[in-house]
This record gives C-alpha cells, structure tokens and sequence, in this order.
C-alpha cells in the first residue's frame, strides 16, 4: 500500500466530513500532529490495517474507500437551476418600481415558507427573487415592511443552507442581510429569527464556537421581550437554544461540550414547557422537537447508538404532527445513526420514509451521499435500495 495515496485519501474524507486534523485525532484517541503525520504519509511506509480500519470507522466510509486505486468521487458542485436563480438573485441591481401592498407582499412570503415547510424547495426559490425585490421596495414604508424583508431573506439563507458548500457563501450573505432588515424594524422576534440564521452561517464557516456563543448570548439579550411575544417569541427563543446545542457539537465529544449541549438542550426544554407544543414562526418548535434535536446532538457527538435509543421515544404521532421538513430531517438523521450501528435495512426504510414525504429533501447533496454510503456498505442491496439510488441519481 503506498502511504502517500492513503494519507491524501484519509485527508479527502476528513475533509468531506467537515473535521478538522483534530477532530479526526479525537474520534481516533491521537493528537492532531499524529493525524498530519499520517495524511502526509510519514507515519510508516506500510500502514497498518488495524489503524486504517479505525480511519474508515472514523470517517464513516467503506475501508476500501482508503486502499483501492480507483479515485474518490469529486463532491456535486452543481445547483439546481431554480436555486442558483436565486443566488444571482442576490447580487442583482437594486430594484425599481412600485411599492407592493404590504397584504399582497405578506401573502407571497407566506406561501414561500408554505412551500419550505412542505419541502417544496424549487418552488420557495422560484418565488424568492422576485419577492426580495418587491420587499425592498417596501421595506422602508415602516417596521412591519422590514421584517417581511428580513424574512424573505431568513427563508432564502436556510434554504441555500441546504445545498452545502456551492450555496454557502451566498447564504451567509443573506443570512447577514436578514439580521440587517430585522435590526430595522427593531421587531425583537425578527432579529432572534434571523440572528439563528447568522449562528448557521457560522457553523457552516466552521466556526462552533463561535456560533455557540452568538446565539446564546442573542437568546439571554432578548429573551425577555423574546417571553412577552406569545407563541413567536418563545419559539424563536427555544430555537436559538437548540442551534446553539447543536453547534456546541461542532468542537467534537469532551465533556465540556457534552456538558454545554445538554445545557442549551435543558434551557429550550424550559421554554417550550413555557409555550406548549403548538409552535409558531414555521420553526416547529416544542418538546417534540426538542427531543429531535437531542437525537441530532447525540450523533453529533459521536453516540449513534444513543442517538437511535432517543429515537425511539419520540411517538409517530408527536413527529406526524410536525411540519414535512422537520420530520423528513428527522428521518435523515435517524437513517445516518442506524447506518453507524450496522442495521443498515433501518436506515434504508428511514430514508424511504424521508422520501415519500419530502423528494427534494432526498435529493440533497448530503442526503445523497449516505444513499451511496449505503450502497457500497450493504453487501447486495435489495430493490428498495438501488432504486433510491437511482432517483437520486447514482448509479445502481
């Protein structure tokens, strides 16, 4: 085996799964400049097998993935069409032309997080473009006009979240201009919505503690206006919680994050104790999802088999009641856990699941490569397997 190809291709999928040479070291129980070493081939000449097993069971890839020849897949790069509409949406001229009633321009938001939430991606970014530019003709009518402009933005920023590192400059981008037109309108409930974008942007910039910082420093600032706002200030509180639980995780298991996650989780507990379980603002926000989000956390922190056992408590009636896209998440996540512990039918059933209720979501570059994941792990997959497969356009 020669060393040097192994190392870059250790270094490839540590890349591929967003760890850092530290991280990877963690999960391995070595130090970061141990990891070097071994991405640079300087480890030995001959790698041993017992150390490359535990790279691929690190990495969450076939062994083979690290010792054959053949070369690793270049990551999907490409946009949808109705997506990467929207991105050169956001560095077009300033528009022109006539202010929009503001009811006419309330609805057309409306139906873009309807579209979200039913995980009708195309047709929320069909709509975007020419709704950002109608809400910036608006915006400066009154505060009310701003946070229709700021959520416009909110949506446009978790949905560019979704196609990875293609869309992630422009979703911090507009993530940052949500905050901007929330700020505007000094509507507490907006600035927390979009401030949960910015704290996304930074976890997708690879920045967990910082994210982790920034939205819990914003949800104890506004929290007590946050509290007065009925139903949309307790779900956008609670919200900005679980994405700083989630981004705790970020720094990889010790028990300092362990620690700071089941705080953040415990302070969104309160809250949506405090609200009740009819949550607002589309964040679908409750102790259901509360309890979604400690399955996320667990397998985050390396626990697939806690993760798996949470999951187990949450009723299909509780996730049934829950927006399509929180539950098609939900399934995704689940499927990724059981894969780690080997019940790889599970995870094929769960992504089924995913499917029949959201195709788009599927259809994602992530969610796509644990379908191929699942190809090369499952020994002959079945029917049900390699048609998923082929749907989402793999070879099968």
């Amino acid at each position: 085996m020669d060393a040097a190809h192994i190392g870059r291709r250790i270094a490839y999928w540590r890349d591929q799964r967003g760890l850092t040479q530290a991280d990877l070291g963690r999960l391995m129980g070595q130090s970061r400049r141990w990891v070097q070493d071994l991405e640079g081939g300087q480890r030995q000449t001959d790698p041993r097998l017992s150390v490359l097993q535990r790279a691929a069971h690190a990495l969450r890839i076939p062994l083979e993935r690290l010792v054959a020849n053949t070369p690793p897949p270049s990551p999907d790069a490409t946009l949808p069409a109705d997506v990467a509409a929207l991105v050169d949406a956001l560095h077009a001229p300033g528009p022109s032309g006539q202010v929009v009633p503001l009811g006419t321009l309330h609805r057309r938001v409306a139906y873009c997080c309807q579209a979200w939430e039913a995980c009708h991606y195309a047709a929320a970014a069909r709509e975007l473009p020419s709704v950002l530019a109608d809400a910036h003709r608006t915006a400066d009518t009154g505060p009310a006009a701003a946070v229709l402009l700021s959520r416009a933005y909110q949506l446009t920023a978790s949905l560019l979240f979704k196609y990875g590192s293609p869309a992630r400059t422009p979703a911090v981008l507009a993530a940052d201009r949500a905050l901007t037109a929330a700020q505007q309108s000094g509507d507490a409930v907006a600035i927390g919505a979009a401030s949960r974008r910015v704290a996304r942007g930074l976890m997708h910039q690879q920045r967990y503690g910082a994210a982790a910082e920034y939205a819990t420093a914003t949800a104890e600032t506004l929290r007590p206006a946050l509290e007065t706002g009925g139903a949309p200030g307790l779900s956008t509180l609670g919200m900005l919680y679980l994405v700083a639980a989630v981004a705790v995780t970020g720094d990889g298991r010790s028990p300092r994050t362990v620690g700071a996650a089941a705080d953040r989780l415990a302070e969104a507990d309160d809250v949506a104790a405090q609200q009740g379980e009819r949550g607002a603002d589309y964040t679908s926000f409750g102790s259901t999802n509360v309890s979604l989000h400690k399955v996320d956390v667990a397998l985050r922190l390396d626990d697939a088999w806690s993760a798996v056992e949470s999951s187990a408590d949450i009723t299909p009636g509780a996730l049934g009641a829950l927006g399509r896209e929180r539950q098609a998440r939900h399934l995704v996540t689940t499927a990724r856990a059981r894969a780690l512990t080997r019940d790889r039918g599970a995870a094929t059933r769960d992504l089924l699941d995913a499917e029949r209720l959201a195709p788009e979501e599927v259809r994602r570059p992530s969610v796509t490569r644990l379908v191929g994941e699942l190809m090369e792990l499952v020994p002959t997959p079945g029917p049900e397997l390699t048609g998923l497969a082929r749907r989402c356009g793999l070879p099968a």
